[in-house]
């Protein structure tokens, strides 16, 4: 695994009686593309102004290159940032933006100019240089912050909320922009977001985070595949909860039994899930297999049988909400592509679920 550069130890910052942050460590490889997700409050944005000197924190120590930079002001941590707002100067042109950060460390006029058309051949923009930023829509307006923090050449990018102001499509298409960016610079990004489809499509790996500390820290496979938390699993991408209770394990694998009486197995990834312990199954609503009628018993997985109560087709996947007498509380979803021959479904009909065991994940409750 490369390097790291960008070292964090027990940084914690606290308002009073409220923790904004508690005590964490977290180290950020060279090159990584390293996603801070979380709801509102749960600290990643603390997070992100402490790594940028932006707030100062109560204890704990930030280490930028080996350099101890916890004090430090932010000039002095070899980082660049980019905002959800871009704050760019209005009175000045695209290339007088960019070539900013570089007059500021006294860079010549001839290197400055080549450093800035780089910077723009980098982001596809060569043809704005002249223009000023209200000529520019937002997306080229996103692009041309990036090409000014890029210009100077940072260690650390860091990126708060930058999409947040654009609509889907521009989102989707600036993602795949910085993506390409960052494969192509191969420098140290730190993003912060609140949408998880954005942190599983750009990341390398995801910190999610709540009320102040790591829920989890992983790929995004692992956040998704393997939950170590009913929060992780019910806030990354849609998810069916069961109340649950393990009747033995073997391994990885568990035999449990599902509120009213079904028997299934499932996947265990945590040591502290054993014999006797109440659980949350969970089903990602893509991997349930669906049944016109009762499905065979599986020995591999689990089946159960429920009435559709709902259909929403929303674009590319269509979900069936379904009622099933194990599951008292909220409706279990599966979801399915939408496809225009597919099988028709009627509200009221009963219909078979099933799934594989590898598609279980048994979560501590």
């Amino acid at each position: 695994m490369p390097a790291s550069n960008l070292q964090i130890t027990g940084l914690c910052k606290r308002y009073g009686d409220f923790v904004a942050l508690a005590p964490i460590d977290l180290d950020v490889a060279q090159g990584e593309f390293l996603t801070l997700l979380g709801p509102s409050g749960s600290g990643k944005t603390t997070l992100l102004s402490l790594i940028a000197g932006l707030a100062q924190p109560d204890d704990g120590q930030v280490r930028i290159n080996g350099v101890d930079v916890t004090y430090g002001a932010p000039y002095e941590r070899d980082i660049g940032m980019v905002f959800q707002n871009y704050a760019l100067f209005p009175h000045m042109t695209v290339a007088e933006n960019i070539s900013f950060p570089l007059q500021m460390r006294r860079t010549d006029a001839k290197k400055t100019r080549e450093k800035v058309m780089q910077a723009l051949e980098m982001v596809h923009l060569p043809h704005v240089a002249e223009r000023y930023p209200r000529e520019l829509s937002g997306g080229q307006q996103q692009r041309i912050a990036l090409a000014r923090c890029m210009v100077y050449r940072p260690s650390i990018i860091l990126m708060d909320e930058p999409l947040g102001a654009l609509d889907k499509k521009l989102r989707d298409q600036m993602q795949l922009e910085i993506k390409r960016i960052h494969r192509d610079l191969g420098t140290t990004i730190v993003y912060v977001t609140h949408d998880q489809e954005e942190a599983m499509t750009m990341s390398d790996r995801i910190c999610l985070m709540n009320a102040g500390s790591i829920a989890q820290l992983g790929t995004p496979a692992d956040l998704y595949f393997r939950p170590k938390s009913v929060f992780v699993a019910d806030f990354l991408g849609e998810s069916n909860l069961l109340d649950a209770v393990v009747t033995g394990r073997s391994g990885d694998r568990v035999q449990i039994s599902v509120q009213g009486g079904a028997n299934v197995n499932a996947m265990a990834y945590d040591p502290v899930i054993r014999d006797g312990r109440p659980v949350k199954l969970m089903l990602r609503p893509q991997n349930l297999q669906i049944h016109d009628g009762p499905p065979a018993a599986s020995i591999n997985g689990g089946t159960l049988s429920a009435k559709l109560t709902d259909i929403m087709v929303t674009g590319s996947m269509t979900k069936l909400y379904l009622q099933s007498h194990i599951s008292d509380a909220a409706p279990l979803v599966a979801a399915f592509p939408t496809n225009r021959l597919g099988r028709q479904y009627e509200i009221g009909q009963t219909l078979g679920l099933s799934w594989l065991t590898a598609d279980a994940v048994a979560i501590a409750g």
